[in-house]
C-alpha cells in the first residue's frame, strides 16, 4: 500500500542521460577500436536514455576518478566497461568506489548472478554499482557480450534508482 500521492513522473528512461566510459589501456593507446563502449551506447539508446558523452580512459584510478566526477554533473548515469576483472591493472571498482558516496550491491549481484548463466567466469566479475551525489555509476565487464548481457540485466531498474535517488519514493 502506497501512503503517497506525489506525482511520480519521469519514471521514463527518456528523461535521463547518461554517459559511458570504456576502460581500456590498449583502446586508449590506439592499438585496438572500441567495440564494447558503443555496444553499451546502443544497449542505453535502445532503451530511451540519452546519451550525452563518452570517454575512453586507460586503466588508471585517477584518470577514472577523474572521468567519473567529470560526467557525474553532464549524466545522471554513468557506465564504465572494462577493468571489473584480476587483471593487476583492473582497477575500475576501486576508483568507482574510491567517488561513490554509498554503493548499491544488488545491482552488481543481480548482473553476476545473471551473468552466470552464460558462464561461470561471471562470478569472477568485481563490478560495483553506487551512487555519486545524484548520479548512479554502473561498472560492466570489458567484454561487448558481458557488458551488454550485464547492463540488460539491470536496465529496468535504472529509471526507478534514478528516481528514488530525486526523492520521488513513489514505488510503481
Amino acid at each position: 500500500m502506497s501512503c503517497s500521492t506525489a506525482d511520480s513522473g519521469g519514471d521514463r528512461a527518456s528523461d535521463f542521460t547518461a554517459s559511458v566510459i570504456t576502460v581500456s589501456d590498449s583502446c586508449a593507446r590506439g592499438e585496438r577500436a572500441d567495440v564494447s563502449g558503443p555496444a553499451v551506447v546502443d544497449v542505453l539508446q535502445g532503451s530511451g536514455l540519452r546519451v550525452v558523452a563518452t570517454q575512453i580512459v586507460p586503466d588508471d584510478s585517477m584518470q577514472i576518478q577523474n572521468a567519473l566526477l567529470h560526467f557525474a554533473p553532464k549524466a545522471r548515469l554513468i557506465v564504465t566497461t572494462g577493468g571489473t576483472g584480476l587483471a593487476p591493472r583492473d582497477v575500475t571498482p576501486e576508483a568507482t568506489e574510491a567517488v561513490c558516496d554509498r554503493l548499491i550491491d544488488g545491482i552488481a549481484e543481480q548482473m553476476r548472478r545473471e551473468g552466470t548463466k552464460a558462464t561461470p567466469f561471471a562470478a569472477l566479475s568485481r563490478a560495483v554499482c553506487g551512487v555519486y551525489e545524484k548520479t548512479l555509476i554502473l561498472n560492466l565487464p570489458g567484454s561487448p557480450r558481458g557488458a551488454v548481457e550485464s547492463l540488460k540485466s539491470v536496465i529496468e531498474l535504472i529509471p526507478h534508482a534514478l528516481n528514488l535517488l530525486d526523492g520521488k519514493t513513489e514505488h510503481p
